[in-house]
Parts: structure tokens; C-alpha cells; sequence
């Protein structure tokens, strides 16, 4: 028998698979007057669309919760589900926070696909999450027409030092804790099969190293990097926050192998979709190409952090600057 290809199964492929994000601001746009009046301070809500939720619980302590799942975005099962549990734990460490459990979120096409694959993909979460020191309670499954599999995490953080999308203030320095192009990469595995190793260490690492130098450089804003890409995710941050950001396209760095599976058109849709929306918001400097603004809008999946302030070992990309200070509307310039 030839070798399953698990990525042949979906549609898309790790945080590629997103719906859009103009698309789904328009969808919950509204939705907050449905909300009950809580039971606990809501300290992270709806508003910004942050990594995860945050409310204060009896003691003080800030309680997140969040959510992350998709289709393969390699084929190996074991890898994917590594992947895919460190990308569910970054949006807690992308707040500050310590994961304290998780629980599986599966979908898994029976007929299509042995049983075997998806106890290889749970062992891929369950070790990843040891990693982090975070028990995987249960959780989850349905017969579906696509395998997908993700975490719903709950972590905790002290509110005073929460790490937030809107705290960005004017003046400080931009850090990316990984390189980019795991996009372009991973929609040249899903064609041709070729595996980039870098690309999977890069994707399988948690965040919880570059969390804890953020908070104990004394940061106040970031937000990981996953399927809007870094300008999206910039875009968010700095909307949230009302400041504006100049990016220096020749510091951001760049997964080996990147440039080259851009060059081959392994683009995914949902780095298209991502420039699509941040463009309206988006001055570009001279020698700055339509491939450079691809790679820096890239879909990525299980991503860096995206921090405002210096930490150490991180390469400074950019810095925020005051609102309006760029132009009329821009929001993000690359130079």
C-alpha cells in the first residue's frame, strides 16, 4: 500500500484553514449584546479578538480559556498532532499565562482513514503537552468528513501582568520570537511531499520560553503569529491598541526554503486573504515586492510570538509609532 498522505484529506491545511478575518469580524459583529451578564470579571472579551478569554476568579487570579483546532498540515500524524497541541498552548502563553489543562477536540473520517492515524495524532498532543506540564483531561470527538484536531486549553496568569493585543503603546521596539514562511512550506508538502524539517522544529516548539523573557523583560503586548500572518496579526494588535507600527522587511527572519517554495507559487489562499484585508491599511517603501508583502502576510501555523518590547534572542522587526504618524489610515508600513 502507498503511504497515507494525511494532508490529501482536507481542504486546507493548519491555520491556512481559517475563515478569513474580515470575513468572520463581520460574523460575530453584534454578538455582544446576546452575551449574559458574567458571573466572573470579564478582563479579555470579545472586543480586540485576543488569543484567548480572560476573567478574574475568586483570589485574584486571571483564568484564560481558549480554543484551537484544524486540518492536517503535515502528513505525518504523529507530527500533526505535536503541531497542532503547540499551537492550541501558545495562545496561553501568548497572554502570559501557564497552561493548567487541556482537553482533545477531534474529527475523524472512520471510513476513510484507520483508527491507528488518530491514536498517532493524540500522542503527538499528549507529549507535547507533557512538555508544557499540561494534563490532557479528555475531550472530544465526531465522525466528520475532514480529520481535524486541536485543544481547548485553560490556563492562568496574573492580572496585573496579562499579556494583551491592545496594550501596545507608541515608541518601543518590535520583536518576533520565530522565523515565518511555514505557510509557503507547508502548501509545498501538501503538493509535492517534501518536508522541511526546520519547518516542523519551528512549529512543534512552545512558546513558554519566549513568554517568560517577555514578562520578565516587563511586556505588556503581544499576540502569537498563526493564520493571519504577521501584518494581520500586526494590523489587529495595532488597532486594538491605537498606535501604528513600521515594519523592516530585511529584519524579519525566514524559515530555510521559504523564499524558494514562494518562488515555486506554494502559496496558500489564506496568505492571499490576509494581505487582501490589511493592504487597505498598508504603506509599502520602495524595493518592497508583492512576493515580500506575501511572505510577511503568510498563514502561519503554531507561530512565534509577536512582541512589543526587546526580549533576548529575538530579532527586532520594527517598532510602533503614534497613530496617524504614517498617514491617513495606515495602520502598518513595511520598509
Amino acid at each position: 500500500m502507498d503511504p497515507i498522505r494525511l494532508t490529501q484529506f482536507a481542504r486546507g491545511g493548519g491555520c491556512a484553514c481559517k475563515i478569513p478575518a474580515g470575513e468572520l469580524e463581520q460574523i460575530v459583529a453584534g454578538l455582544h449584546g446576546a452575551l449574559p451578564t458574567p458571573t466572573a470579571e470579564v478582563l479579555v472579551g470579545l472586543d480586540d479578538g485576543d488569543d484567548a478569554a480572560a476573567v478574574r476568579i475568586e483570589g485574584g487570579t486571571a483564568l484564560l480559556s481558549t480554543a484551537d483546532f484544524f486540518t492536517p498540515v503535515v502528513d505525518d500524524a504523529y507530527d500533526w498532532g505535536r503541531i497542532a497541541a503547540a499551537n492550541a498552548l501558545s495562545d496561553i502563553y501568548a497572554m502570559g499565562g501557564t497552561p493548567v489543562m487541556a482537553i482533545n477536540l477531534v474529527a475523524w473520517p472512520r471510513e476513510a482513514l484507520p483508527t491507528e492515524l488518530l491514536r498517532e495524532v493524540l500522542r503527538g498532543g499528549l507529549d507535547v503537552a507533557a512538555e508544557a506540564d499540561c494534563p490532557v483531561l479528555g475531550g472530544h470527538s465526531i465522525d466528520g468528513p475532514e480529520p481535524m484536531y486541536g485543544m481547548a486549553a485553560s490556563g492562568t496568569a496574573d492580572p496585573d501582568t496579562l499579556m494583551r493585543n491592545d496594550a501596545a503603546r507608541a515608541g518601543l521596539p518590535i520583536s518576533l520570537t520565530k522565523p515565518l514562511g511555514v505557510g509557503v512550506l507547508n502548501n509545498r508538502h501538501k503538493a509535492t511531499g517534501a518536508v522541511s524539517a526546520e519547518a516542523v522544529a519551528s512549529m512543534t516548539a512552545l512558546n513558554r520560553d519566549a513568554a517568560r523573557a517577555a514578562l520578565d523583560a516587563g511586556v505588556r503586548a503581544a499576540t502569537d503569529v498563526t493564520g493571519f500572518g504577521m501584518l494581520g496579526h500586526l494590523f489587529k494588535m495595532c488597532r486594538a491598541s491605537g498606535v501604528a507600527a513600521r515594519v523592516d522587511a530585511a529584519a524579519v527572519p525566514y524559515v530555510a526554503g521559504a523564499r524558494q517554495a514562494l518562488a515555486a507559487g506554494h502559496v496558500p489562499g489564506g496568505s492571499r486573504r490576509n494581505l487582501d484585508w490589511v493592504r487597505p491599511h498598508l504603506a509599502v517603501g520602495a524595493g518592497i515586492d508583492e512576493d515580500e508583502l506575501i511572505l510577511l502576510a503568510d498563514a502561519q501555523t503554531s507561530g512565534g510570538l509577536l512582541v512589543v518590547g526587546e526580549i533576548p534572542g529575538a530579532p527586532v522587526v520594527g517598532e510602533t509609532v503614534a497613530a496617524g504618524s504614517l498617514g491617513d489610515g495606515v495602520l502598518v508600513a513595511v520598509t
